[in-house]
């Protein structure tokens, strides 16, 4: 028995360390390989979302133990780039437009993110650049600057760039030293504030003898996250039996791809926060989770704040994730899994003196999503149990620093089985499925969290963005 990674997530997650005995895990040589502890990361992620849900659904049940867990690194490995094995009628996504990726500044390097339209434009025009500049024009022009005056004024102008840091570099910058103060799950838990219990939160019926046991049955999900990370979590909550409805606003469509990759289990809606308020509203106001994945203050002007989601509603769940943090010098800043690399010094550790690297996923963003779900689900138990809400946060800046900083160096009280190894990793096909969708036959991932008795696999595919109605199932 040994202390791990999982066991210094399970105790942030406030879990009971007792539990811990009840996961195994099979590893695998050759899944996620990188320099930094990817695997270790990934599985501790993964298996602390399982135990999460196992925990929660044996409660509901009225079961005398716990179910087991099993995180194998085969599945893990493959459902951290489950974007990539997407297959879409046998056709491959495009992951990153032209002009996302490194380039060479007159003192270092920088990394753009442009995947979306607006953003591209934003880019452009913050470079000087003509709106039909080639991946050459815009090389050309960052040769001539240095990449710290395009991290700025690139983000003045509303874009993505961030200058190469390593990660000393990275530790005495004003946003790190905020983060460092952290923990990598931040919890604002009424019972922690002396709050009295309160009768707000809806009760969630005992769930059915036999299997599957699905731990988030009837639990109603609004989801408001965009990308990988958010949508990430709220696939996770869909596929333990969570009611998701994902609502955008009809100016910002999603990528086909992406949604095609993380709408699994849930429903899409589209909704004008202005136009459609009390539609809105009357959603709100019998949700039990709500998930949050926009720049920190990008909805605070239409009144949906964490905290005042939170005192709306005192038994709701609210769950916020955000690339840098909601606080310090680059709290309200956006970014994305690959801009949080190159700043916290991941992507220096992984490359070469010549050029910049990656981690073999966007680890940071599944990782992150892993435990935002998980957070969910300790937070439905902990409701279960004392009838409240609370907010939770994540960032992507912080789970790259728990990474960085060596993420097994924590003790933790609890101790889990030791891996049991096994073949290496090769082919990820025990872990691939096809099924029929609206957007024609689709390859994915299965999913990797696995509990005895709980799901395997969606109980629906996909559907298009935006094509159902705003209400609950």
């Amino acid at each position: 028995m040994t202390h791990s990674p999982m066991a210094v997530v399970w105790r942030e997650l406030g879990g009971d360390p007792a539990l811990l005995p009840g996961v195994s895990t099979v590893a695998r040589a050759g899944a996620l390989e990188a320099r930094l502890p990817v695997r270790e990361s990934a599985r501790a992620c993964v298996g602390a979302c399982a135990l999460a849900a196992a925990e929660l659904g044996a409660r509901r049940a009225g079961l005398a133990r716990v179910p087991r867990v099993s995180v194998d690194d085969g599945a893990v490995a493959t459902a951290f780039v489950s974007e990539r094995h997407l297959r879409i009628d046998g056709r491959a996504p495009v992951s990153f437009a032209p002009l996302s990726r490194f380039w060479r500044t007159a003192d270092g390097w920088v990394r753009t993110h442009a995947n979306y339209p607006h953003h591209r434009a934003r880019l452009l025009d913050a470079l000087g650049a003509a709106d039909d500049a080639t991946a050459e024009d815009v090389a050309g022009v960052l040769a001539g600057r240095s990449a710290r005056e395009v991290e700025e004024t690139v983000y003045a102008a509303g874009g993505l760039a961030v200058a190469l840091r390593t990660a000393k570099e990275w530790a005495v910058h004003e946003q790190a030293l905020a983060l460092a103060g952290r923990p990598l799950t931040d919890w604002d838990r009424p019972s922690e504030r002396g709050e009295p219990a309160t009768a707000g939160a809806r009760a969630l019926a005992p769930l059915r003898d036999g299997p599957p046991l699905s731990p988030a049955a009837g639990v109603r999900v609004l989801d408001l996250t965009r990308v990988i990370a958010g949508p990430v979590a709220t696939r996770t909550l869909a596929l333990l039996g969570a009611d998701v409805l994902r609502v955008d606003g009809p100016r910002l469509p999603e990528d086909p791809d992406a949604h095609a990759d993380t709408g699994f289990g849930k429903r899409s809606a589209v909704l004008d926060l202005v136009a459609d308020r009390r539609t809105f509203d009357e959603l709100l106001a019998t949700a039990d989770v709500v998930v949050t994945g926009y720049r920190p203050g990008a909805l605070d002007r239409f009144g949906l704040s964490p905290e005042a989601l939170a005192e709306g509603n005192p038994g709701l769940v609210v769950a916020q994730v955000s690339a840098w943090g909601t606080y310090g010098p680059w709290g309200g800043r956006r970014g994305f899994d690959s801009l949080v690399q190159v700043a916290t010094g991941i992507a220096t550790a992984e490359g070469s003196p010549e050029r910049p690297g990656a981690l073999p996923a966007q680890a940071l963003d599944h990782g992150t999503g892993y435990l935002l779900a998980a957070a969910v689900l300790r937070a439905l138990t902990e409701r279960e149990e004392h009838g409240r809400g609370c907010v939770v946060r994540l960032a992507l800046a912080r789970t790259a620093m728990w990474l960085t900083d060596g993420i097994g160096r924590d003790e933790a009280p609890g101790a889990l089985p030791d891996p049991v190894p096994s073949a290496p990793y090769g082919r990820p096909d025990p872990w691939l499925s096809e099924r029929n969708s609206p957007f024609g036959l689709l390859g994915h991932a299965l999913p990797p969290v696995s509990f005895t008795g709980g799901p395997t696999d969606w109980s629906r595919p996909p559907g298009l963005w935006g094509t159902d109605p705003a209400r609950w199932a």
